[in-house]
């Protein structure tokens, strides 16, 4: 393997890692594993003192909180499956609090379903949410809202959530810290003439072809889940590595080539970065529910690569909710962009031509400055 060909976290500026129950909780003791955690921890805060903005998705609700109510020794019932979480999310974010607190950093818990990634405004207020909590320095750690997301607990992928995080965040790295360093040509635990593949560029029949099943045990996802994880990765514009995390300081062997002594794993590698990937999907994946029709200097201003303000905004038609497609149209009549509106028609009518500044003197709530964000508009 070249130099050219090998990937580390050495160029990822937003960073989402995914930690598994298997990894996190002791199945014997049902408890976290603390000194582990505490190597997490350490690396996570050497990341963040390069610059890069970190993010947790976390299982391990159930396996921590089972022993508590005397759920050990056998399989769960649905209802009892959401009890534990209730009872060992309380102690999963205490762990993470402790053990990254040693570093100054404050943890921050987002509690989601696959439901709040995909329905748009829920996925526009949780974005802000992880995005404000990043700009203010925080870790956040989030875990499936095991209590009420029946479907996620039966299936149980904090793979697939993750990527789905990457994709709302715009993340350009996801590590899936797993029992194996990787895809393999066949299950290496079966066969030993099973080769190592160090990078992906593409989700081909052959690689799904690959995935086995999951190990026995607390983990719920297994290599199956993991590809589809790459899939919505890739799509998103974010690479993804599936790696080991047994180890300590999982992460920081990352950031070194496996050959110069760094950890194994495979790279998944997308075809355009984040904020094209999002642009894409703005600017062919959904229906216009709406026009805002916007004058000259809105215009010049779009052209430069602004965001609109209301103040900007002469007419508004159709409707449409928060986080709804709309049009964007110049003086002249011509569409010159689309975009996520970040107010509901009703709302943006009450603040067309107005600064940003009077919105919530007029709305009763502080909202965006922005009608639509430059980061959710595209140019036609």
């Amino acid at each position: 393997m070249t130099d050219a060909t090998v990937e580390t976290l050495g160029s990822a500026r937003r960073l989402i890692v995914k930690i598994g129950s298997a990894l996190l909780v002791d199945p014997d003791t049902h408890r976290v594993r603390r000194d582990w955690l505490d190597s997490v921890a350490d690396d996570v805060a050497a990341l963040k003192a390069r610059g890069v903005e970190v993010v947790i998705v976390t299982s391990g609700a159930v396996a921590c909180g089972r022993e508590h109510l005397g759920l050990v020794g056998r399989p769960l019932k649905l209802e009892e499956k959401q009890a534990a979480a209730a009872t060992g999310q309380i102690r999963l974010a205490h762990a993470y609090q402790e053990t990254l607190a040693r570093h100054g950093i404050t943890v921050a818990q987002v509690l989601l379903t696959l439901d709040d990634t995909e329905m748009r405004k829920r996925h526009l207020n949780g974005r802000a949410t992880i995005e404000t909590l990043l700009k203010l320095g925080a870790v956040p750690v989030i875990n499936e809202n095991d209590t009420v997301a029946t479907a996620e607990i039966r299936f149980g992928d904090n793979d697939r959530l993750s990527a789905r995080v990457a994709q709302m965040i715009s993340a350009d790295t996801l590590v899936l810290l797993s029992d194996i360093d990787g895809l393999y040509t066949a299950d290496p635990r079966k066969d030993p003439d099973a080769r190592h593949i160090p990078v992906v560029g593409e989700i081909t029949p052959e690689i799904v072809a690959m995935a086995g099943e999951p190990p026995p045990g607390y983990s719920s996802g297994g290599m199956v889940t993991k590809i589809a994880a790459a899939r919505i990765a890739l799509a998103a514009g974010c690479r993804m590595a599936i790696a080991k995390g047994k180890r300590s300081n999982p992460l920081a062997a990352l950031l070194t080539p496996p050959d110069r002594g760094g950890a194994l794993a495979t790279w998944f590698l997308p075809p355009a970065e984040p904020r094209t990937a999002r642009k894409r999907w703005i600017a062919g994946s959904l229906k216009p529910m709406g026009t805002l029709v916007v004058d000259a200097g809105a215009a010049a201003a779009l052209a430069r690569g602004g965001s609109l303000l209301p103040a900007g905004v002469r007419a508004i038609e159709g409707a449409f909710d928060r986080g709804d497609l709309v049009l964007v149209q110049g003086p002249d009549g011509r569409v010159l962009a689309r975009g996520l509106s970040a107010y509901a028609d009703e709302d943006a009518r009450r603040i067309l031509g107005r600064r940003s500044s009077e919105t919530e003197a007029i709305l009763g709530y502080h909202g965006r400055d922005e009608i639509i964000h430059r980061d959710d508009l595209v140019m036609e």
